[in-house]
């Protein structure tokens, strides 16, 4: 479905994107997370072929800029930002649902479950809309169409509680259609995707696969054994509810479900430091957490120079 290969862009001399390479199936629902600055928004910017960048991105075989237009095509998006449209919102819906031939009523369907009557706004500037009603109707736009992939960037913006649940029931009934969900709120998504993508300084740091559901509410137990005590990661540890061993050297604690994935990023961080993680009586490959364990003990090693 997506097939992003050594992928890199800079704005200048500042590199946001560092040799990104990632594939995405059909099937799969993946979180993109990461700090501001990390490069998920720039990320997605390139998929839609609205940055140039090295490397190669493909959807579906084809180039989102040589072929952007039938890219497009078959992708619903929510971007972070709503973008400054002077147009009526009657007009943006109808020239909406023409581009995706889904037609304004889908559209309207999807809003007024969010909460939102196309009637009350209808004749309204889209921009002169506050930012929760600019983000009902955008993600309407992207939900009312016949798309073969959803990419949603902090797709919960602006919206309140209610709208929220109602964002994340409609994104479950299209649980088929691939995803790429960026988001903060990550214990918001956790029942809904089935991998978690971490990104840090522009690069990939985190790629797991999540099989099954677990059930938001359950807790895991886990165990976390490291090759030399840490302050910083025995004060993270700590902030986390875990306790060490006598030695120090292991760690035990429990995971929500919720946080599973929030804590595995943070895990991501101390890959060099960290021999053996089970959770819920599951080994974890280190592998997934091991992707950037070599710049972690050279920022370990020059910290102590230092």
């Amino acid at each position: 479905m997506i097939r992003i290969d050594a992928v890199g862009k800079s704005f200048g001399r500042v590199s946001v994107l560092d040799g990104v390479s990632l594939s995405v199936r059909e099937g799969e629902r993946v979180a993109l997370i990461g700090s501001n600055g990390a490069g998920k928004t720039t990320l997605i910017r390139c998929l839609l072929g609205e940055y140039s960048y090295a490397g190669e991105i493909l959807v579906d075989g084809r180039s989102p800029r040589r072929e952007r237009r039938a890219v497009l095509d078959g992708i619903g998006f929510v971007p972070q930002l709503p973008p400054p449209l002077k147009m009526p919102v009657s007009e943006l819906v109808r020239f909406a649902g023409a581009v995706s031939r889904t037609g304004e009523a889908n559209v309207a369907a999807v809003l007024a479950r969010l909460g939102l009557d196309l009637a009350d706004v209808a004749a309204k500037p889209f921009v002169k809309l506050s930012g929760g009603q600019k983000q009902k109707i955008l993600a309407a736009i992207a939900l009312g169409r016949d798309c073969k992939l959803l990419i949603l960037d902090e797709p919960t913006a602006n919206l309140d509680p209610a709208a929220r649940k109602v964002l994340f029931d409609l994104l479950a009934e299209r649980a088929e259609r691939p995803m790429i969900i960026s988001s903060h709120r990550i214990e918001e998504v956790a029942g809904l995707v089935n991998r978690v993508v971490e990104m840090d300084r522009g690069r990939i740091v985190l790629d797991e696969r999540i099989e099954g559901t677990i059930g938001v509410a359950a807790r895991q137990a886990c165990t976390l054994t490291i090759r030399r005590v840490e302050p910083a990661f025995a004060k993270a540890m700590r902030d986390w509810g875990f306790r060490p061993s006598g030695s120090g050297l292991d760690w035990h604690g429990e995971v929500a479900s919720a946080d599973r994935m929030r804590f595995l990023a943070l895990v991501a961080r101390y890959g060099g430091l960290i021999s053996a993680i089970e959770l819920a009586g599951a080994a974890l490959p280190l592998e997934a957490v091991a992707s950037n364990s070599r710049e972690e003990e050279q920022r370990h090693a020059l910290g102590h120079a230092r």
